[in-house]
């Protein structure tokens, strides 16, 4: 009978014990799954899609090689980028689409966040999770004319002239577009000009275009290398690294300016299914970092970090005008009053072609 009691006791105690580690095994699993989520130590490499717009290509080459030694050193992990260049517009329509899974975007203008933002795939705290708003690199819009500068251009004004030819990129692909277009604006109301006046002198602007091209880096190409139009508009840095590459050409930079302010995010849907949200926050950082700002100042950017701002303050020309796009009425009424059909570019293009 005692032997009885004991191999029952045995019994319940072998199958209490098993019961106790078959549960303790699932919570385990449960855990390690739930933790390689988002980044998974183990892996020795990581995969991150970023998706910038045309010109950011020279200051990224210097940048994610810093980061990647960091992380390497940090976490004993390689991280390989998949890098994706072109029109901003037309990059997030990309990321949009399904085309581009980017994990991170760096763009030309907000606008261009908030439309992969109101498509679901950025939440709506994207400014408020990085610093400075989510801009990370800024530059200002001037004016590129032949050697010795033949047309006599000066302002803004000036290339509104009969006989002068403009490269300028398409609002409708890129960002560079849509800041020139905001700038071309803006040099009119920001300097007591009223909207009748400003829409005549764009209507003017685009009927002087030669050529209407995708992206900066193409109306640079066009302007630099193909020795069209008699005047280019665009970044100030792109200009700096044409200078890098023996094409220097004369510019001005127009005294009433737009602060063209470039944005970055990271796409949390992209992210959560890649399971790559933590190294492309880090990435994000990184880019704020004096390390990574520095390298966007060596091409002319303007920084965001005020270290680096005051540090590299006497490589600029002063601003007298600086306007933003808050000062033309924000994204939104941007969008509506230049952008959306029938709106003011559509308007100039017809007008333009009559």
């Amino acid at each position: 009978m005692s032997q009885q009691i004991i191999g029952i006791w045995l019994h319940q105690h072998a199958v209490k014990r098993f019961t106790y580690l078959f549960f303790l095994g699932t919570i385990l699993s449960v855990v390690i799954t739930a933790c390689s989520g988002s980044y998974s130590a183990a892996e020795p490499e990581i995969k991150l899609r970023l998706v910038s717009f045309s010109v950011t290509k020279a200051a990224h080459d210097q940048i994610i090689p810093k980061f990647v030694e960091k992380w390497q050193k940090e976490h004993n992990q390689k991280v390989i980028f998949d890098q994706s260049y072109g029109g901003s517009v037309a990059q997030a329509a990309d990321v949009i689409a399904g085309k581009q899974e980017a994990d991170i975007v760096h763009l030309a203008l907000p606008l261009d966040v908030i439309r992969i933002q109101q498509a679901g795939l950025i939440k709506s705290s994207w400014q408020i999770r990085t610093p400075r708003n989510g801009i990370v690199s800024r530059s200002v819009a001037v004016i590129v004319t032949r050697e010795g500068n033949p047309k006599g251009i000066k302002t803004w004004a000036d290339i509104a002239k009969n006989d002068v030819k403009l490269i300028a990129a398409n609002p409708q692909t890129s960002g560079i577009g849509i800041w020139e277009l905001l700038a071309f604006w803006g040099s009119v109301t920001q300097n007591g000009g009223d909207e009748a006046t400003a829409l005549k002198y764009i209507t003017k602007l685009y009927q002087n275009t030669a050529a209407l091209t995708k992206d900066a880096r193409e109306a640079s190409d066009l302007f630099f290398q193909q020795a069209q139009g008699d005047v280019l508009i665009t970044y100030e840095n792109e200009v700096s690294l044409a200078e890098k590459t023996a094409l220097k050409l004369p510019y001005i930079i127009p005294k009433i300016n737009i602060s063209i302010d470039n944005p970055v995010a990271v796409v949390d849907k992209n992210v959560d299914k890649h399971k790559t949200r933590k190294v492309a926050e880090a990435f994000v950082d990184f880019l704020y970092s004096s390390e990574a700002q520095r390298e966007f100042a060596k091409l002319q950017y303007r920084p965001v970090n005020p270290t680096i701002t005051q540090e590299v303050a006497s490589q600029y020309l002063p601003i007298q005008t600086l306007f933003t796009a808050q000062d033309l009425g924000g994204w939104d009424m941007i969008k509506t009053k230049f952008l959306e059909n029938g709106a003011i570019f559509d308007q100039v293009k017809a007008n333009s072609k009559a």
